[in-house]
Order: C-alpha cells, then sequence, then structure tokens
C-alpha cells in the first residue's frame, strides 16, 4: 500500500473513532438530565447535584446513590455511600485495563483516573491501533464529562418545574440505559445466571431490609457466583484464548 493511501485509511480511521466517541457522548449525556431531576427529588438541591457529578461522575454510582438515599433519608445514608462504592469499584479495573493505553506523567493518569468509565473504556479496546485506543478514550471520556455535567445541571434547574419525574419517565431513563449496555452481554449461561439471581435477591428483600442492602446482598451473590464459576466451566479453549488475547 502506497504512504497516500494510508495516509487515507488512517485519517478515516480517526474520523471514525470521533464518530463512535461522540456519538457515544452525546447519548450518555442526555440521560444526564434523568439524573439532575431525580437527584433535586430525591432532597439535593442543585449544588449538591452538581458537585455529585463533577467528583463522582459515575452514572451507575450516583443513580444508586441518590435512589437508595431518596427512599431512605438521611438513616440511608451509609447505606447509599456502600451502594454506589460497590458499583465503582468496577472502575479499578478498568484503570488497570487503560494504564498501558494512557501513558506516563502523573497529571495525565489523574486526569484519566476521573473520565475511566465504561463509555470511555468500551470505545478504547475497541480500537485495534493504540493511537486509535488513545484517542477514542480521550474524545469519549471527555465528552461525556462535559456532556453529562450539563446535562445535570439542566435536569436539577428544570426539576421544580417537571414536578415528579416518574410523571415523564425520567426515573426509568437510567435502569433503561443500564439494560441496554447490559444485554449484549447476557450470551453465556454464567452471565444470564449472574444476572436472574441477582435480581430475585433483590426483589425478594426489598421489602424486609433497608433501601440500599438488598442491592448490596445481590452484588454479593454475583460476586459469589462469579468468583466460583459454576456455570461458566465448560466454555471453550478458544474462548479463552480469545479473551486472554
Amino acid at each position: 500500500m502506497r504512504s497516500s493511501e494510508r495516509t487515507v485509511v488512517r485519517e478515516q480511521a480517526r474520523r471514525e473513532v470521533w464518530r463512535e466517541g461522540l456519538g457515544v457522548a452525546i447519548a450518555t449525556s442526555a440521560y444526564g438530565i434523568s439524573f439532575g431531576a431525580l437527584s433535586v427529588a430525591s432532597g439535593l438541591d442543585v449544588w449538591q447535584t452538581c458537585v455529585l457529578s463533577l467528583l463522582m461522575f459515575t452514572g451507575g454510582s450516583q443513580f444508586a446513590f441518590i435512589g437508595v438515599f431518596g427512599a431512605g433519608g438521611i438513616a440511608a445514608l451509609p447505606s447509599a455511600i456502600a451502594s454506589a462504592a460497590l458499583l465503582g469499584v468496577r472502575n479499578v479495573a478498568y484503570g488497570m485495563r487503560m494504564s498501558s493505553i494512557i501513558g506516563d506523567g502523573f497529571w495525565r493518569r489523574a486526569a484519566a483516573a476521573q473520565v475511566t468509565i465504561d463509555e470511555s473504556t468500551a470505545v478504547a479496546i475497541a480500537q485495534e491501533r493504540p493511537q486509535l485506543r488513545r484517542l477514542g478514550f480521550w474524545l469519549t471520556g471527555l465528552g461525556v464529562f462535559i456532556g453529562w455535567n450539563l446535562t445535570t445541571l439542566a435536569g436539577a434547574l428544570l426539576g421544580d418545574v417537571l414536578g415528579d419525574p416518574k410523571t415523564w419517565g425520567l426515573d426509568a431513563a437510567a435502569a433503561a440505559a443500564f439494560l441496554a449496555l447490559l444485554w449484549p452481554r447476557l450470551k453465556q449461561r454464567q452471565a444470564i445466571a449472574v444476572g436472574v439471581a441477582a435480581a430475585v435477591v433483590a426483589a425478594s428483600l426489598t421489602p424486609f431490609l433497608m433501601p440500599g442492602l438488598p442491592v448490596l446482598v445481590a452484588a454479593c451473590v454475583a460476586i459469589l457466583v462469579g468468583w466460583f464459576n459454576w456455570l461458566g466451566r465448560d466454555a471453550p479453549r478458544q474462548t479463552l484464548q480469545g479473551v486472554g488475547a
């Protein structure tokens, strides 16, 4: 392939990463409006809601926090913090995976730690070349960070105007988004078993335990099943090799 052709191919690949990263950022940022509105409805004010998005910045943990806090108030604050922290642990694994892509440098790694989320990791590892992975990571991570915080502010300011978020279906927006992310992963018996078991446990314990605790117990069940890999031992060897690659 001639140098001019290689240049064209590289530019096309970069444009594709830009389209993918910005598309994911816009789609993810959209339901930040629901978080802002739900956060205000749960008892936080506009500034507390915005600080939560700026500092915590992991959608699942944020929704878990306000969901538990809104249901149980101050008494449920420890459960709310524990639920948010448990969901945020996955970002540690993402950080380990992204370490070689991000590169060295204290400030670079510090900034990367803030934007290492589901979306930035997914777009990065989908690329074939290191340069494209790095571009996908930063483009998606920064795009989601900016968009999410802007829509969080908008949702919080509109919270009082909109009234009850449930009337507009905003309470289901986050759940629908996470279900859309989860559904493609439910291809093996192990993943299906973990999801079903965790859902049954959480639903069964909800009437009896303080808000937030059913989620923590369900997470422990998921970890237990995944740790022992009870239903995944018969996975084809070639599949395991492909994952390791």
